[in-house]
């Protein structure tokens, strides 16, 4: 199969390279991150976003979130970043947590419900890092499952989904979490939990309390 790439034995990142272009394009990809597997695409092409929506088939009012390579990309993306949400960023980033941020208008509506926030997470997997970092954008990714079924864990079981429907599989053997992301919104100064993960909110206030002179980004 020349769309599967293999990193479980042998992590070669330049084969990322043509996966990256692919994404840029427009192209569907599954690749793996600590949670769960993903399926992503182009964070800023609608007509991408749209494919994304109709191969998962998820429903259009439920907002898909953007995984990033690092700060600056974030920057690019969010705006009006609070001390509290940079808190929390500096703690878990890169790790299974997904933060809600005010979103720029760069994000395409049809990502977030026309709303203007924006889930955004830096996974803590060398692999989708490099991978984000190659196409230079962002890359918005759900969990690579049909819609209202079970979270891939496997790249086996994920192919029997979605075999011929996307450009790309990325096996990196079973997900080390098996969960998907913590998902957290600040609101009014105060965290409140929208999907609890393997980051509970105990120790996200626990954070906060240590970190209180913390600079702004």
């Amino acid at each position: 199969m020349n769309n599967y790439i293999d990193f479980k034995n042998e992590k070669d990142y330049e084969k990322l390279k043509e996966v990256a272009n692919v994404i840029k394009q427009g192209g569907i990809v599954i690749f793996p991150t600590e949670t769960v597997y993903g399926i992503g695409t182009n964070g800023l092409d609608e007509v991408a976003i749209e494919k994304l929506y109709k191969i998962k088939e998820r429903p259009l009012n439920k907002p898909i979130s953007l995984l990033v390579s690092d700060f600056e990309m974030i920057k690019k993306v969010t705006k009006g970043i609070s001390d509290i949400e940079y808190k929390i960023m500096k703690k878990f980033f890169p790790g299974p947590l997904t933060i809600i941020l005010k979103k720029r208008d760069i994000v395409p509506d049809i990502l977030t419900n026309g709303g203007d926030t924006v889930g955004i997470r830096m996974p803590d997997s060398e692999i989708t890092r490099k991978l984000i970092e190659y196409v230079g954008l962002p890359i918005a990714t759900t969990s690579a499952n049909i819609s209202g079924e079970k979270s891939g864990t496997n790249i086996e079981d994920i192919m029997k989904d979605f075999e011929g429907k996307v450009e790309y599989f990325i096996n990196n053997g079973e997900s080390k979490l098996g969960i998907g992301s913590t998902v957290v919104k600040v609101v009014e100064n105060d965290t409140v939990i929208l999907r609890e993960g393997n980051i509970k909110k105990e120790e996200i206030g626990r954070t906060l309390i240590c970190n209180k002179n913390e600079m702004k980004m």
